[in-house]
């Protein structure tokens, strides 16, 4: 029997982008547009409201918080007087709403964006039938400067997401949600980001071709794949695994928030599937952090459909203890 996480948190709108900063964790409710501080024993503070629905958090090395207005298109500074300012325009370069971001040690900030209004899209049609030809807008990471001035971009990508350095610092690792992979990149010189490659391939290599066919065989895929939209029947599967939100795990692994079902899951290279804890709900954020380190935080969601998730407040922050 998997391992379950327990509710620790409670009440928000859509929980995403777990942070450890400065002894305590760090999160944005992007339903409501808020940032939040929590130190681990009661309740969480409110830190600062951001026009356009927060998103993306991250910190310079003087410890100024970088906060993505998704719907802004632009990544916001947090002043020391609590003021926030633009620290990148991203309005050139976004098809979609900004998304996650990885601020580096040295505050090179890296934005990724959904590539095309993906809300707009699964309001109308099975999350399946993105597939369908002419197949997923791809978006570039935009590399920025620690002054927030474009460095470049990276190749454009599906969806990309979730991201984080390993290698000590030589390599991004970055979760195309919609292609259901993790992709590395290397880190060059000037922190710009070189060519991808397939690092973790969360889909059976079968499914996603025929998921991608623009023939009859692609729209007999996509047809049967869309009852993964049903929860109660992608609870019961195991397969595909839609990365959101990526951890540092042990060893050269990485945590992966399983956006299709209830569950955190441990990948190494290749794809090997190492472990599973169990969620509440479908997530969208994890992090191993807390006072000792040990401990795997995840973020869940019953909708990501903001406005409706607003409502509900059903949203919620789960622990879980990992064994030494």
């Amino acid at each position: 029997m998997r391992p379950k996480a327990a509710v620790v948190l409670d009440g928000f709108g859509v929980l995403e982008s777990l942070r450890w900063h400065d002894d305590a964790l760090w999160f944005c409710d992007l339903a409501h547009g808020t940032v939040h501080r929590w130190d681990t024993v009661g309740q969480p503070e409110t830190v600062v409201k951001v026009p356009g629905r927060a998103g993306g958090l991250g910190f310079l090395p003087d410890g100024r918080m970088l906060v993505v207005s998704m719907e802004g298109r632009c990544v916001y500074r947090r002043e020391a007087n609590g003021s926030l300012v633009v620290h990148a325009d991203l309005k050139d370069i976004a098809t979609g709403n900004v998304n996650d971001m990885f601020v580096d040690k040295q505050g090179r900030a890296y934005v990724g964006n959904f590539g095309f209004d993906y809300h707009a899209f699964i309001s109308e049609k099975p999350n399946s039938m993105i597939y369908a030809p002419p197949g997923v807008p791809r978006a570039p990471i935009a590399c920025y400067s620690p002054e927030g001035e474009l460095l470049g971009l990276s190749e454009p990508m599906v969806f990309p997401n979730g991201l984080f350095l390993t290698d000590d610092g030589q390599t991004m690792l970055v979760a195309e949600t919609l292609a259901m992979r993790l992709t590395a990149m290397p880190v060059l010189p000037d922190g710009r980001l070189g060519p991808p490659r397939l690092w973790a391939p969360l889909i059976e290599s079968w499914l996603w071709k025929a998921v991608n066919n623009p023939g009859p065989i692609g729209h007999l895929t996509r047809r049967v794949s869309a009852l993964l939209d049903h929860q109660a029947i992608a609870d019961r599967s195991s397969s595909p695994i839609a990365p959101d939100g990526i951890a540092p795990g042990r060893d050269g692994t990485a945590w992966v928030a399983n956006a299709l079902r209830g569950e955190c899951v441990r990948v190494g290279p290749g794809g090997t599937i190492l472990d599973r804890v169990a969620t509440s709900q479908r997530t969208l954020s994890c992090l191993v952090a807390g006072p000792k380190g040990d401990t795997l935080y995840a973020a869940t969601i019953a909708t990501d459909d903001p406005p409706r998730a607003a409502q509900l407040n059903a949203s919620r922050l789960e622990a879980y203890v990992l064994p030494s």
